[in-house]
């Protein structure tokens, strides 16, 4: 008798256990009653339900979910090849139009992939590869966003925000890729380095236009200074010429000796004349 109270005990208390619902703040719940949904939980705390099979419970995650969507290739509006990776940020927002539509996570980032990439294909579409990879890029992920955020709303989804994450060059296209970008950044190189040469025969002209106006200048003024020079020099040869001609005469004879013999010159001289009697007196 004492086990069989015990039995009805225990099997009191796991019904009221199986009565018991505690939701955490990261979930929400919907309850099916035979398979119709009769309630949904969406805030934390203690709640209550009929046993199995009665009523069945089904959790969802209430948090902030991501999805990496596996790379694709794209083609932009200039005919440019591109591999895109990207990611979704979303979240459950209608538990039972999603347990309705998909029932589970993984089937939800089925219907993500397709939605997403049909939106991004469709808006990159619209651009130039340039526009892609710098300015646009930040509205185009708008523009795909609120598109694709349209679509999985009948699914109890929300996109919260679409991101690329890289963009690449097909492996195949890479080679003519990089080589016309070699080509355009040479094209700028000879095109720097021409005006720089450009730049440098013009500057190389002045320099010497310059140069030689300044030592025109520089030759005419020596011109006139020795000019002046040789003048007060001849009234001073004047001068002392007038005081006394047979000196002055000594003088320059005496000079034009200096200028015309060295060391190898052997000079012969007449007993009568000037300077050898200048000599050996």
């Amino acid at each position: 008798m004492k086990r069989l109270s015990i039995a009805i005990f225990s099997l009191v208390i796991l019904f009221v256990l199986s009565t018991i619902i505690v939701v955490d703040e990261t979930e929400q719940v919907v309850i099916l009653q035979f398979g119709k949904p009769i309630k949904i939980i969406k805030e934390p705390g203690l709640n209550f339900k009929l046993p199995a099979p009665i009523q069945v419970l089904n959790s969802f995650e209430k948090r902030l979910l991501e999805y990496d969507v596996p790379p694709e290739e794209i083609l932009s509006r200039d005919k440019k090849s591109l591999i895109v990776d990207n990611y979704v940020r979303w979240r459950i927002v209608d538990p039972l139009l999603f347990l309705q539509t998909v029932r589970a996570i993984p089937t939800a980032k089925t219907r993500l992939d397709d939605i997403v990439y049909s939106e991004l294909r469709q808006e990159l579409g619209n651009h130039d590869m340039h526009e892609i990879i710098t300015e646009a890029r930040e509205t185009i992920m708008e523009k795909v966003t609120l598109a694709s955020n349209e679509e999985t709303n009948k699914y109890g989804i929300e996109v919260i925000d679409v991101r690329i994450r890289r963009v690449d060059l097909p492996r195949e296209n890479e080679a003519s890729i990089y080589a016309r970008m070699e080509a355009e950044r040479k094209r700028q190189a000879n095109k720097f380095r021409s005006e720089g040469e450009e730049e440098a025969q013009k500057i190389r002209a002045a320099t010497d236009r310059d140069k030689t106006v300044l030592l025109a200048e520089a030759y005419k003024t020596s011109q006139q200074i020795r000019g002046e020079g040789e003048a007060e020099a001849l009234d001073i040869y004047a001068v002392s010429f007038s005081k006394d001609p047979e000196f002055y005469e000594f003088i320059r004879t005496l000079e034009t000796y200096e200028k015309v013999i060295d060391k190898k010159t052997t000079l012969v001289l007449p007993g009568d004349s000037k300077l050898f009697k200048a000599l050996t007196q």
